[in-house]
């Protein structure tokens, strides 16, 4: 039976982590992988993700399964921190998962559940993972327009133009925030009109929020699911606190289906309980008690609000000082677009092969659809991208 097994595509931002490390030039540049790292270069620890794993090693008194959706309270208190009071909880079914990775999954598939012919609209581009898993599942995939290369900013027009051609059944994935890879955001009237055009077509929308407080601030960056969660009767969430609460390793994600109807709450969450029970079973629970503890005690939810400001207003900076430097190093505009992209992100709107350029003659890697990690560089490293871009031609 194994013999039949075959050579899996290679993931492309592991091979580059690979390349990357076996590269022996002492100044060479990581921005391809999605992790922040602060100027040291290092992905630091939360102080109140600190201070809460000291007090659960002081208290907890057993490492027992706690239930099939997880710790009610972790569903509870990251429902609050996204959606606000755009909804009655009450009308709010979650279900823990391996990070947010495993809640887009187990989204897809309650979708496939409640519908065996769903089609799933993906924005173009999107996170590389999204497309792998429905390809997996063998569910049919539509595009629609999303990043304008040239203006590196949302064809919005044509995204519009897209998505009403969407029917009632279809689930339509959006980026809640800090969209991956482009950076490129919609604003609050954009989001409306998404909306607008949903209701037109009867698509279900599926937000995936990975980065809230990475963008605009914890509440700006909500902002828009939020708008779609009091204005559409059904709604799909997954979310991820790898990010904004720095727990990658801990797998912390949640995924929600929410409903104006009150009365199918149960039945939403006993539907993600047995995807739960029929994909991993019980879910890890380090992680998601940590959030939860965090964001119950009003002195560890401040301090970790605080952290978070800093590192948000960090990325801010080198947006800034990016631009600034390329502006200086060009003499153009033409990168103006990296101080007004939000998140970790930004796409050059470049070439593979000026990608491959930077990275065989300036020791800088990116993916290679031009997508860099703002959080890689530090004071030191923005010079030298910004000459390695200009010098490169792009």
């Amino acid at each position: 039976m194994l013999s039949h097994l075959q050579d899996q595509p290679a993931d492309k931002i592991l091979g580059l982590m690979k390349m990357y490390r076996d590269d022996p030039r002492p100044q060479k540049i990581d921005l391809g992988v999605g992790v922040y790292k602060d100027a040291e270069g290092k992905t630091p620890i939360f102080r109140a993700i600190k201070a809460a794993e000291k007090k659960l090693w002081e208290t907890e008194e057993t490492k027992a399964y706690v239930g099939l959706i997880g710790d009610p309270a972790y569903r509870d208190a990251l429902a609050k921190l996204i959606l606000g009071d755009a909804v009655d909880p009450e009308c709010i079914a979650g279900a823990a998962t391996p990070g947010g990775t495993g809640a887009v999954r187990n989204c897809f598939e309650l979708a496939r559940m409640a519908d065996p012919d769903v089609r799933v609209w993906v924005s173009d581009p999107t996170w590389p993972n999204h497309l792998s898993i429905l390809k997996f599942m063998g569910l049919p995939t539509l595009s629609y327009r999303y990043f304008d290369s040239e203006t590196r900013a949302v064809d919005f027009d044509a995204m519009i133009a897209d998505l009403s051609e969407a029917k009632s059944g279809d689930l339509v994935l959006l980026h809640g925030c800090c969209h991956n890879p482009t950076g490129a955001n919609l604003n609050l009237a954009q989001w409306q009109q998404v909306i607008d055009v949903l209701l037109k077509t009867g698509a279900t929308p599926m937000v995936d929020i990975a980065y809230q407080g990475f963008g605009d601030g914890l509440d700006e960056d909500a902002a828009g699911i939020r708008l779609v969660a009091r204005s559409v009767p059904e709604l799909l969430v997954a979310a991820s606190c790898s990010k904004n609460f720095g727990i990658y390793r801990e797998r912390a994600g949640l995924a929600m289906a929410i409903s104006q109807d009150a009365a199918r709450r149960d039945i939403h969450e006993g539907a993600l309980a047995h995807l739960n029970r029929q994909n991993f079973s019980f879910p890890p629970d380090h992680g998601t008690r940590l959030v939860t503890m965090v964001l119950g005690d009003d002195d560890l939810r401040a301090d970790w609000m605080a952290e978070l400001e800093d590192i948000r207003l960090g990325m801010l900076r080198l947006r800034e000082d990016l631009a600034s430097a390329l502006r200086e190093a060009s003499g153009s505009d033409r990168f103006g677009f990296i101080a007004d992209h939000r998140g970790m992100f930004s796409r050059l709107g470049t070439t593979p092969d000026l990608v491959e350029r930077l990275r065989e003659e300036h020791a800088i890697y990116m993916v290679g659809d031009s997508r860099m990690n703002i959080a890689g560089l530090n004071k030191h490293t923005v010079p030298i991208l910004a000459k390695a871009i200009v010098e490169a031609g792009i």
